[in-house]
């Protein structure tokens, strides 16, 4: 008996197949390596939002930064992975425990940089200029806005960045009253977070307050996560610290820490990285609300 849930998918699969192979070719035309790196590791970045999957004594990665990272600190100038990583208790309309994630990263580079790489690489994907998110037309040919965290705060938050961060609400805040209104003419880079919310960015050089990272957003969705990385390996491994009794405050599980990516940061110098949901990118592409509709099988699938 044909099984018409797998069945129905056929014409969004063989999308995703197109787009993907698109991708794939953006990159390789502008001279990146495509590279592959072991999906289960010893150590993933700790973040308190975040909860690994095990995999008896190591873990499956919840993003290969760590490793693409070390090789840009071993002298590969520009790099991109597209890769399968797992997240504990992600299920939803929009999330999946198990996800495939866009990675690029490139040396001499910034957050400036990606996003302007973001935007060629969204006009490649929808040479049309424009995308259709719930009846709602997004322009992909003008400039994509700019916004930082502050000033949206300013428009659409009930209190400033500040206060949010001073009373815990800025997660709620920034989920509930300020992404449902981004990205729904053109795409949104929400940029400068606060350097309480730096994660493994450098902070800005003209405004210790913030770190030079964005998320982008189209109709609502958040997409990518972006940095201009951080190089001390003194700071990051007190950002790890620090996030690491966070955790157990929270009583969360321990996780050690990725000793071999801090030891060779040393060697890492200025660049920036990215990493881009695909699953979420072909729901806004294909038109869907369900990230179900672009995978072949989802867990409760199986």
């Amino acid at each position: 008996m044909t099984n018409w849930s797998l069945a129905r998918k056929k014409d969004n699969l063989h999308k995703r197949a197109r787009i993907v192979q698109t991708i794939r070719a953006f990159f390789i035309d502008r001279d990146f390596l495509e590279v592959e790196t072991p999906l289960r590791i010893p150590a993933n970045a700790p973040e308190i939002h975040i909860l690994a999957e095990p995999s008896g004594d190591w873990f499956l990665q919840t993003s290969p930064e760590l490793c693409m990272k070390r090789l840009l600190a071993a002298n590969y100038p520009r790099l991109f992975q597209i890769s399968r990583c797992w997240r504990q208790q992600e299920r939803g309309s929009r999330h999946l425990p198990e996800f495939t994630m866009l990675e690029w990263y490139q040396t001499a580079s910034d957050y400036l940089d990606l996003m302007n790489c973001c935007e060629e690489l969204l006009r490649a994907l929808a040479p049309e200029g424009r995308i259709l998110v719930q009846g709602r037309s997004i322009n992909l040919t003008a400039p994509f806005k700019r916004l930082s965290v502050e000033q949206a705060f300013c428009q659409y938050g009930s209190s400033s960045m500040e206060q949010a961060l001073a009373d815990g609400s800025f997660d709620e805040q920034i989920a509930i009253q300020i992404e449902p209104h981004l990205g729904w003419t053109t795409p949104c880079f929400l940029y400068d977070y606060p350097a309480e919310m730096a994660a493994l960015a450098r902070k800005k050089p003209s405004d210790p307050r913030v770190a030079e990272r964005f998320e982008l957003y189209i109709g609502g969705l958040e997409l990518a996560n972006a940095f201009s990385e951080l190089t001390d390996p003194t700071e990051q491994r007190l950002r790890f610290d620090e996030e690491e009794k966070a955790r157990r405050t929270a009583a969360l599980p321990p996780y050690p820490l990725p000793g071999k990516f801090l030891d060779e940061l040393t060697y890492l110098s200025d660049c920036a990285g990215i990493a881009l949901g695909i699953d979420r990118l072909l729901m806004l592409l294909i038109g869907t609300g369900d990230i179900r509709d672009v995978v072949a099988f989802a867990p409760e699938d199986l």
